[in-house]
């Protein structure tokens, strides 16, 4: 299990209730955006931010920003690639029995804390948001949004659900706790996670009173070759531990993966209500988002992850570089 290099807190003494993530590659500069929208909660006080970066990054906190939090604590390890062991020092550190994740390109609406926090007082392991897009002016930006979120995209309807929007929902803090060691893999693809989860029993929620917004690659450039890593690495962290034949027979099930992804996504792209043309200009994009998805799992199941979970790592941070440059104003 990878351990903290380093550990610093500056916490105002105050309890809290919920923990939040946050994951930084370089400097609080760029978390500074999301960790404002930590600072306009409406609980702000119960609040607990929890920063993860390496060794060498510059973290100068903004306590004028950070102010009203109820802590934050900086954790530091020796390397974030991948990210996973990162999220898991993460939960480690945590000092309040909820903790939420949260990313430098998604922004959680004022009342987003105080929703889960609500939820969380169900028997529920898990509570996810509604998702909105957050630089909504490409066919790119929303199929990768479809893709990645649809099946929480705003608006929905409060429900249980088999799994819930990865590095943006909350768990209990004792539940993840139990995984052990084997937390470090299992918060690299959350999915995974949230099977097993529903597996041993546990209740995973989706509650719309709690909301993001999710800024998405809005560059083909970036995009393509995103999709394949993000297969690649999926498939990777979920056949973990299984058998040659297991792993074959998804190899050979592969080619229908996009097939049935794409049914379920044009169902999303619908209920967004954008219209016709939107559907007409978004559909042959999910086609190829998804077919690219699909050959990255293919060798993923067949040879592992390789190098694609530190080549998305890097994809991830500094979202505003993947986007069309009028997108940034409208994220």
């Amino acid at each position: 299990m990878p351990q903290a290099a380093d550990s610093g807190s500056a916490t105002q003494g105050v309890a809290p209730a919920l923990s939040v993530v946050l994951i930084t590659p370089d400097s609080f500069e760029t978390i500074r955006r999301t960790v404002g929208c930590l600072a306009r909660q409406s609980v702000v006080d119960q609040v607990e931010l929890v920063i993860v970066a390496p060794q060498d990054a510059t973290i100068e906190i903004d306590d004028a920003l950070v102010a009203r939090l109820a802590g934050v604590q900086v954790v530091r390890l020796a390397s974030l690639t991948p990210t996973g062991p990162g999220r898991a020092a993460g939960i480690r550190a945590a000092r309040a029995p909820i903790v939420a994740f949260a990313e430098e390109h998604c922004f959680p609406a004022p009342t987003w804390a105080a929703a889960l926090l609500d939820a969380h007082r169900g028997e529920f392991a898990a509570v996810g948001p509604a998702m909105h897009n957050a630089n909504p002016n490409t066919i790119v930006s929303w199929a990768d949004f479809l893709i990645g979120y649809g099946p929480w995209a705003a608006p929905v309807v409060k429900r249980e659900a088999d799994f819930l929007p990865g590095h943006n929902s909350s768990y209990k803090r004792g539940v993840l706790l139990e995984y052990g060691d084997a937390l470090d893999t299992l918060m690299e693809a959350e999915t995974v996670l949230m099977w097993d989860l529903r597996g041993k029993g546990h209740r995973l929620l989706l509650d719309p009173a709690a909301h993001t917004a999710h800024t998405n690659f809005g560059l083909w450039s970036s995009w393509l070759p995103v999709m394949f890593l993000n297969g690649r690495a999926f498939a990777d962290t979920r056949s973990a531990g299984w058998s040659l034949p297991r792993r074959l027979a998804y190899v050979v099930a592969s080619p229908l993966i996009p097939i049935v992804r794409l049914g379920r996504t044009i169902g999303h792209a619908r209920r967004v209500g954008k219209g016709g043309r939107f559907l007409a200009q978004v559909i042959p994009t999910l086609g190829i988002g998804l077919a690219l998805d699909g050959i990255g799992q293919m060798a993923g199941y067949a040879l592992g992850g390789g190098s694609a979970h530190a080549k998305l790592a890097a994809y991830e941070w500094h979202r505003m570089k993947h986007t069309r440059r009028g997108d940034a104003a409208a994220s």
